[in-house]
């Protein structure tokens, strides 16, 4: 009988456990300054190792007076490890694909997509945090201070656990 149960165990589906961690990284030279990273495995064995941040195409004054090209970008590990990790949640694989079909519409949006005042890293990360079931201020002054940002959407979501180190 144990040889059996043995057998079941090993047969089930692997459940998917993708963690989405939540980042910012103060005002610089680089961007995206919000954004988050995915790290897990899917239910078919797909590993999941990968990043997403909406910037502009090209850091320059433009972006302060109206749109300019826009791109989905995968921040460098160096960057990640350099910038605030504030919160991490566990999704599935439907909210894994639901994430990346977000993604894939920032990263198709018509051009001139990057706009500091209406679209940018923040309000992408914000309906990343929606389309996961989260709450955010949509009426917030903090769209263009991404580590406010995060740490309000931590203060109206009392289930999230706000990670250590450098997110204060």
């Amino acid at each position: 009988m144990p040889f059996l149960a043995l057998a079941c165990l090993v047969a089930s589906p692997v459940a998917a456990q993708v963690d989405v961690t939540f980042y910012s990284h103060d005002f610089g030279k680089n961007f995206p300054h919000a954004f988050f990273v995915l790290k897990g495995q899917l239910e078919n064995g797909e590993t999941v190792d990968t990043s997403y941040g909406f910037t502009a195409v090209n850091v320059s004054p433009g972006i302060l007076w109206g749109s300019v090209k826009g791109k989905v970008e995968t921040p460098k590990l160096k960057y990640v490890a350099k910038s605030n990790a504030h919160f991490t949640v566990t999704i599935d694989d439907n909210k894994y694909r639901e994430l990346i079909g977000l993604v894939e519409k920032w990263r198709t949006m018509p051009q001139k997509s990057y706009n500091l005042g209406k679209r940018n890293c923040v309000h992408f990360a914000s309906e990343a945090i929606a389309l996961l079931g989260y709450k955010f201020n949509s009426k917030t002054k903090n769209w263009k201070k991404p580590k406010s940002f995060m740490l309000e959407v931590l203060a109206m979501n009392p289930g999230l656990v706000k990670l250590g180190g450098n997110s204060d």
